[in-house]
């Protein structure tokens, strides 16, 4: 299976990675979610060239993550925001910092996360929304619907 092919597949893990699956998108994604809107601030902030930068912007305005507005007209000029889409991915990008900084942050904390409602220091953690308990790995079991079932016993079958 190639890359391409990954949008195109029942599983929306794997539809997920063809769309913001990359190091380059998840680096914008981290600046938007530390406040950054303008296209200098992603360009200082990651390192990435202007062409990739770009190329990464069109493609997460056109699948509706983030929306581009103007901010001045003369000179015109846009910034980036996240739509209610790309902010649903705040805990996708919260797990993996916290996952860096469990296993890849030598001791450190790079960021921290301030709760606004009680202005402490917090570690957001995955809960069952039916019982209110906390869910890890071990706490859940995947049950597979018929097409994506259909789909990966087909991809057995092949050479």
């Amino acid at each position: 299976m190639s890359r391409a092919d990954l949008s195109s597949q029942t599983c929306t893990i794997a539809r997920a990675v063809a769309l913001v699956g990359d190091e380059w998108t998840f680096m914008i994604l981290r600046e938007m979610f530390l406040g950054h809107r303008r296209f200098d601030d992603f360009l200082r902030q990651t390192g990435m060239s202007s062409h990739l930068l770009s190329q990464r912007l069109k493609k997460l305005v056109a699948e509706g993550v983030i929306c581009r507005e103007a901010y001045s007209e003369r000179p015109p000029r846009h910034e980036y925001r996240l739509t209610a889409m790309g902010r649903g991915l705040w805990p996708v990008v919260i797990a993996m910092k916290q996952w860096g900084d469990r296993w890849l942050g030598g001791g450190e904390t790079p960021v921290e996360i301030v709760h606004k409602g009680c202005g402490r220091v917090s570690q957001p953690r995955m809960t069952c929304p039916e019982c209110g308990e906390p869910m890890a790995a071990h706490d859940a079991a995947p049950r597979l619907s018929e097409t994506f079932d259909k789909e990966r016993q087909a991809a057995r079958r092949q050479p």
